[in-house]
């Protein structure tokens, strides 16, 4: 016994593999180590003496770890009457200021994620936005974004050569050495065949309300801003001479390769 070091050792703990005794020893010894008993599932094992049942025990701990995140999206919370009002409300008022806001099922990380809300005495959305640098292969996820805001000043923080945050700045730096009239800003259309994917070009001189009027957004809006003089397979509707400016049935199409990846993994 590592404790008493008296008697044979008939105990070992699972936490700090301690020898004991008796029940007394292992009280004492939890007490001196401040060591609860429970084993360490996450605990370094080196590859050399990694076996079938560090394995199986891996194996038990995703499974835990998947159960309890079912768990917590089942929960009573998500699914209540007051949740659904609040996103009933959110998408009623996206709806009056011709914007056609629509939800994901619980589960997908976009409706997760989203934290957009209105403020009923400003009479204002304050917007999740998500920006995509793709020349830099970066994104930068906005919180609270009023939506009189233009959207000039929303990229200021980050192309802007003098206001622009300095990591910010060196990380897009081919953005901020750039022309302001060089820069474009880009919104994947919704509901358009994955072979025909198209953008609508923003205003960035007009507010963030002003341009998504009229566009069907699936959470929150996603911005791309891209460079004219830089080549990129982003078509803008009404710049590809096969197919007229606007479409017939008024709706559009979206979600970046990778929130379509990630779609298709929640579902």
């Amino acid at each position: 016994c590592e404790t008493c070091s008296e008697e044979e050792a008939k105990y070992r703990c699972p936490r700090c593999m301690k020898y004991s005794c008796s029940l007394l020893c292992v009280k004492k010894h939890k007490l001196a180590l401040s060591c609860n008993g429970v084993r360490d599932k996450t605990a370094f094992v080196s590859v050399n003496e990694f076996t079938d049942l560090n394995l199986l025990s891996d194996y038990r701990f995703l499974e835990d770890v998947g159960r309890t995140a079912d768990a917590a999206a089942r929960h009573p919370t998500v699914h209540s009457p007051t949740t659904k009002k609040l996103l009933y409300c959110l998408r009623n008022k996206a709806r009056r200021c011709d914007i056609d806001l629509r939800t994901l099922p619980v589960g997908f990380t976009k409706r997760r994620e989203n934290s957009t809300t209105f403020n009923c005495m400003e009479k204002k959305f304050y917007w999740h936005l998500k920006l995509v640098f793709p020349h830099c292969h970066a994104e930068y996820t906005l919180k609270g974004v009023p939506d009189d805001k233009t959207l000039a000043d929303i990229l200021k923080p980050y192309i802007d050569p003098v206001e622009s945050d300095p990591v910010v700045c060196q990380r897009l730096k081919i953005y901020t050495v750039s022309p302001q009239s060089d820069v474009q800003i880009l919104m994947k259309i919704e509901n358009r065949k994955q072979n025909s994917i198209r953008y609508n070009e923003l205003d960035a001189s007009r507010s963030l309300l002003d341009n998504l009027k009229g566009k069907i957004i699936i959470e929150y809006p996603t911005l791309f801003v891209v460079l004219k003089t830089l080549k990129n397979d982003m078509v803008v509707l009404g710049q590809d001479a096969s197919e007229p400016a606007e479409n017939s049935d008024g709706e559009s199409s979206s979600l970046s390769s990778m929130e379509e990846g990630e779609i298709r993994d929640s579902s």
